[in-house]
């Protein structure tokens, strides 16, 4: 990858100077240096759209290239056994209602035992009471009192553990209510599942599923994204990630749109290392006009380092190693080391060592 690159189509950057056989002189030009970086156009909130449940694809209602909108019904399923289960737990949910409601058979039947428990008591204890004072007059016996005292008590505990079997008993109806309908909504939510919808407005870039076929939890259905929030994601060698900042302008260019050129900006930038082709990422945002939504477009682009309207440079085919130059004076050529500067493919920046007056030949 070349480090440095520029577009045909920059307006930018300065044109070489002149080379030929007589050599030439440092000149004053416009400078513009830019870092070379190809990539790809992506939407913003791209997600795949995955199943939540299993079931065979009834409907497919979208196709590549749809305009979506948040909540937008994409995929129905059909699940027998999602739709049994839902149908069984309404039903234990209705039961459990109607278990305690005012009609419910189950407590109604212990509410009856709990009133005959009553007046039991009612009268065990108004027997016991009479034995007392019949006793009290010497006109009973003392087993016929106790008798009676023993009645009297056992229908008292008759009493006490038949409320507290309707107590339990309708605590118990309770928790089952809302055990019931937590299965209830467990289900519902189940159902929903089968019926999946978007998450963002946008557009619709792949579709893997088709009617009839057998879908899976987790299974991906759709690839889904911004219709109009692009962004550029580069890819900048190593070599040049040092020089990278946020906020730099970016020039790109796409092979499907040959007479356009796009603007965007550095919005992000990340530190890992990508070590298969030692790059580093890069995205771009998009100023003004952007491409369409083509998933993956391809582009290049030139990330701006440096724009100098007016430096005094030589061309690049001049300079020798890395910062030397054949310069002759009074009829003899030397080889003579300058301060370089900015450079881009074809100039380089002259900070010290040369001036206008210098004349640069090449070593032939």
């Amino acid at each position: 990858m070349k480090t440095v690159l520029y577009l045909t189509i920059l307006t930018l950057v300065g044109t070489a100077c002149k080379r030929d056989n007589e050599g030439t002189s440092p000149a004053y030009k416009e400078l513009t240096e830019a870092v070379y970086a190809s990539g790809n156009v992506y939407p913003r909130n791209e997600y795949t759209v995955t199943a939540d449940a299993t079931g065979v694809l009834q409907q497919r209602l979208i196709n590549e290239g749809d305009s979506i909108y948040k909540n937008q019904l994409l995929f129905v399923l059909e699940s027998v056994t999602e739709d049994a289960r839902q149908q069984a737990a309404a039903n234990a949910y209705r039961q459990a209602q109607a278990n305690l409601g005012a009609n419910s058979p189950v407590l109604s039947e212990l509410e009856a035992q709990v009133r005959n428990a009553r007046t039991r008591l009612s009268n065990d204890s108004i027997n016991y009471n009479r034995f007392r004072e019949l006793y009290s007059q010497n006109a009973t016996s003392k087993a016929e009192l106790e008798r009676a005292e023993l009645n009297y008590t056992l229908s008292r505990n008759t009493l006490r553990a038949q409320m507290n079997t309707l107590q339990r008993s309708r605590d118990q109806i309770r928790l089952d209510v809302a055990n019931n309908r937590s299965q209830l909504v467990t289900s519902e939510v189940a159902g929903r599942n089968t019926r999946i919808r978007s998450f963002v407005n946008g557009k619709v870039y792949e579709v893997y599923k088709d009617p009839g076929e057998v879908i899976k939890v987790g299974e991906q259905l759709a690839l889904v994204g911004s219709g109009s929030q692009l962004y550029a994601q580069l890819a900048v060698d190593e070599s040049d990630f040092g020089r990278m900042r946020v906020g730099q302008e970016v020039v790109l260019k796409a092979d499907v749109y040959p007479d356009k050129v796009f603007n965007a900006r550095v919005s992000k930038i990340y530190p890992k290392l990508n070590r298969t082709d030692q790059s580093f990422r890069v995205d771009a945002e998009f100023l003004g006009e952007r491409p369409a939504s083509y998933y993956g477009l391809t582009v290049e682009a030139n990330i701006i380092i440096s724009q100098n309207k007016h430096v005094l440079t030589i061309p690049k085919s001049y300079v020798i190693g890395t910062d030397s130059v054949w310069v002759e004076q009074d009829g003899k050529k030397q080889k003579v080391k300058f301060q370089k500067g900015a450079e881009n493919f074809d100039l380089v920046e002259v900070k010290g060592g040369l001036n206008e007056t210098s004349k640069l030949v090449l070593n032939e």
